[in-house]
């Protein structure tokens, strides 16, 4: 673990620190689901979707233009959350490039865990102190799964929305739309919105789509 947050800490270069963002228009955390559903095959497949999403040139230029500031955690059980990469604020290419390749090198955090959205979000609404400055805050969960442990999911979103951040989701379907239909309800902020992927191999589609309407205000 040590090694892994001094080799993102080098390989970013612009890791931000509490109280010391410089102004952007948004933070977006990218929360990355690797709880047991997930399987080797389909981490790939996330973080994979997500590192070719980032390269795409329309999204790359929504991200400098807003200059939108990044991170990414992986969530799974009660007390299973891990912030992988800390927050880069995105104003060149290159740092776009080194956030991505980042992401897409990025070791699996957790195995053989629950799933525990409610304290993914708690953690995550921690984070976003370091990024006071920025104009909006956007939490993006990603998941194949209800909650099998942790606290009550309609809790946590209640938290973001007093905090003022925006919880998105992804939801990661295999038969019909329960997934989804349990984002909706429970989890995304009324400001919020649920793409579906169908299926883990429909997730790079699905996140570069709810990129693009995240920083679609920045693009527009």
């Amino acid at each position: 673990m040590g090694i892994r947050r001094f080799l993102t800490t080098l390989a970013c270069g612009l890791t931000l620190t509490a109280g010391h963002a410089a102004a952007c228009d948004t933070a977006l955390m990218l929360a990355i689901d690797v709880s047991n559903s997930v399987d080797t095959r389909e981490y790939r497949l996330q973080i994979d979707g997500l590192a070719d999403a980032l390269q795409d040139p329309e999204i790359i230029d929504a991200l400098l233009e807003g200059q939108v500031t990044l991170s990414m955690m992986q969530w799974s059980g009660e007390d299973r959350q891990d912030m992988s990469i800390g927050w880069v604020q995105m104003r060149t290419p290159a740092d776009v490039a080194r956030f991505a390749a980042l992401a897409r090198t990025t070791p699996r955090a957790f195995v053989m865990s629950d799933t525990a959205p409610a304290e993914a979000v708690a953690f995550a609404l921690r984070q976003f102190e370091a990024v006071r400055e920025c104009g909006r805050h956007i939490l993006d969960v990603s998941g194949d799964g209800t909650p099998n442990a942790g606290s009550d999911v309609r809790g946590a979103r209640l938290a973001a929305q007093r905090a003022g951040v925006t919880i998105n989701g992804v939801a990661i379907e295999s038969i019909g739309v329960a997934i989804t239909g349990f984002y909706q309800r429970a989890l995304v902020t009324r400001d919020g919105f649920v793409i579906t992927a169908r299926g883990h191999r429909d997730y790079p589609r699905a996140i570069r789509d709810k990129l693009i309407r995240e920083l679609s205000r920045v693009i527009g």
